[in-house]
């Protein structure tokens, strides 16, 4: 399929089939797709937990308004933020960009310095929306690279973070979940897998301006 008829064939899936699971190289493409993500100045404020444990998924239902896809997902993905964000992380950044691209001080510190005083001066409240901003941008992209390898996928914000926080012992790495993502192979009995895709037309979803 082309990447048109891959977000044609897309949706959020209401049920999963628990006999299919991901392999190891689609979980390591989405690994990937999710690392390569676009962040805002490229700080990638962001950690993507990969659960495929039956029992955690489980406890994990009822804090997520019992949607069973949790529990019947092949992995469940959670993208986290950092609980408390300071400038060590732009700190970590330019010390990469120095071991990668061997790029010398005079031509970092001027950006490195503009960035450490931009994130000094937000309180911890801005930098987490900020932060979760980004978190929706890795969200499209794991959906988009999923539908392009037809592995179905069910988005979620309804759940209830500080659960799976503790469920997940996030707080140890300091880290709060933000965005919950079941993947697996939609069932052959899900209701929704042969409707029609409702979508605007393209005329009242798009302006153009030349």
């Amino acid at each position: 399929m082309n990447i048109i008829d891959s977000l044609k064939w897309r949706y959020a899936v209401k049920k999963f089939d628990t006999n299919k699971d991901l392999s190891e190289i689609q979980i390591e493409t989405l690994k990937e797709a999710f690392n390569l993500t676009a962040t805002s100045y490229g700080l990638q404020p962001l950690k993507l937990v990969i659960i495929k444990n039956k029992k955690i998924q489980e406890k994990l239902v009822p804090f997520s308004w019992n949607q069973q896809q949790i529990l019947q997902a092949s992995h469940l993905l959670v993208i986290c933020v950092k609980d408390n964000y300071t400038t060590k992380e732009v700190e970590n950044y330019f010390n990469l960009v120095q071991k990668i691209r061997n790029t010398p001080d005079e031509v970092i510190n001027p950006f490195k310095k503009f960035l450490t005083a931009e994130i000094a001066k937000k309180t911890q409240e801005e930098l987490y929306v900020s932060n979760k901003n980004q978190a929706y941008i890795a969200l499209g992209n794991l959906l988009t690279v999923c539908a392009s390898q037809e592995i179905d996928s069910c988005p979620m914000e309804g759940f209830t973070p500080d659960k799976y926080d503790e469920i997940l012992d996030l707080t140890k790495d300091n880290l709060k979940s933000v965005l919950v993502l079941p993947v697996g192979f939609r069932a052959s009995d899900d209701y929704m897998k042969d409707l029609t895709k409702v979508r605007k037309n393209i005329s009242d979803s798009i302006i153009e301006i030349s």
